[in-house]
């Protein structure tokens, strides 16, 4: 339906276009994924273009027309991260939460629970940049892992995901779902303990508590989450930094 739109925000990717526009992709709690046109935002005396920048959080008035883009009309900052900007590694993780969320998420149909969780990230980042070195390896992980579980896609930690087994899960399988034991490990690799309990804890924990682990079970990790998200999503995301 045309007309005004009142909506709060996170910008994902700000691009430039023409001589001063700007195409926004944004990320709202009950429209999902959408894109709009700040026209003359690049001009000095525009009004809000420092506010249009990536890792925002806003409160947009838009006008929704019958071009797929909407127009933007007003904003107001409701978090601008400013210390991102002066941490390298925890601006780079917020690009990349972002574009996990873009990807993984790239519909209009509403996830409040994504919108909260990604704008939960941004402030956490933020929050500790240049200190104890939150944005690493495992928030990254831990991260993903829930965006997982918000379009359904957990895998399976408990048994194996072909035959129910409850021990010797020693193998990962996306195909399967999760975590597989010797005799359904056709097709899996090699699971180490540690990377299963870190799985485990980081799907149940506060994102603020993502547990650590060693190098090897963070990497074994990470290509289980990389196999789920490209077996039942159909997308590669950007690989995680350690710090």
């Amino acid at each position: 339906m045309a007309g005004p739109v009142k909506t709060e925000a996170v910008v994902l990717r700000s691009l430039r276009f023409g001589e001063a526009d700007r195409i926004l992709h944004l990320y709202t709690p009950r429209r999902g994924r959408i894109g709009a046109i700040a026209k003359g935002v690049r001009r000095t005396r525009s009004r809000f273009g420092g506010r249009l920048e990536p890792f925002f959080r806003l409160e947009l008035m838009l006008h929704e027309g019958r071009s797929e883009l909407l127009t933007v009309t007003g904003a107001q900052t409701i978090d601008g991260h400013p210390r991102l900007r002066d941490d390298a590694v925890a601006l780079d993780t917020a690009a990349r939460a972002c574009d996990a969320v873009g990807r993984l998420f790239d519909t209009t149909e509403p996830h409040p629970d994504v919108y909260n969780l990604l704008c939960n990230e941004l402030t956490l980042l933020d929050a500790r940049a240049g200190g104890d070195g939150f944005a690493g390896h495992a928030n990254q992980l831990a991260f993903r892992l829930k965006l997982l579980l918000a379009a359904g896609f957990a895998p399976q930690l408990a048994s194996c995901a072909s035959c129910g087994e409850r021990e010797h899960l020693s193998g990962f399988s996306g195909a399967a779902g999760g975590v597989v034991c010797p005799a359904c490990e056709a097709g899996s690799f090699p699971l180490d303990e540690a990377a299963h309990e870190f799985l485990a804890t980081a799907m149940g924990r506060p994102l603020a508590q993502a547990p650590d682990a060693s190098d090897r079970a963070l990497r074994q990790a990470e290509r289980a989450i990389a196999d789920t998200v490209e077996h039942h999503a159909g997308i590669r995301l950007r690989e995680a930094i350690a710090r």
